[in-house]
């Protein structure tokens, strides 16, 4: 940790504004809530609100700032498993592929089809 007064005074400073620009978006969201904008419009527009406010505080009040090679480790391992778990149904499905799904049907069940032609 810096102890150096003039090292202390930036950190604050940079505290104050961060604080300050999340009220100004707090205010912005308020006034977002008024717009009519149709559901769709209206929730991706609280998101982006809210995203850049959740990035603000997550950099400066979190100190995510210095950790970049943590969180992009973080980000890569969990694009692998997104990947990974995507995936399993692709390859459930193309086993299954160029094959002919019999459907069993239940005994006294109506035939369908064309029977009496």
């Amino acid at each position: 940790m810096h102890s150096d007064a003039a090292e202390v005074r930036k950190h604050i400073r940079t505290y104050l504004m961060i604080g300050a620009a999340l009220l100004v978006f707090t205010a912005i969201t308020v006034a977002a809530s008024f717009i009519s904008l149709g559901v769709a419009g209206n929730v991706a527009l609280a998101l982006i609100i809210a995203t850049i406010k959740g990035s603000m505080v997550a950099a400066i009040f979190m100190h995510l700032n210095h950790e970049r090679r943590w969180i992009y480790g973080s980000l890569v391992l969990t694009a692998v498993f997104f990947a990974a778990l995507m995936s399993i149904p692709l390859f459930k499905t193309a086993d299954h592929i160029g094959t002919a799904v019999v459907v069993p049907v239940a005994a006294g069940a109506p035939e369908t089809g064309h029977e009496g032609r």
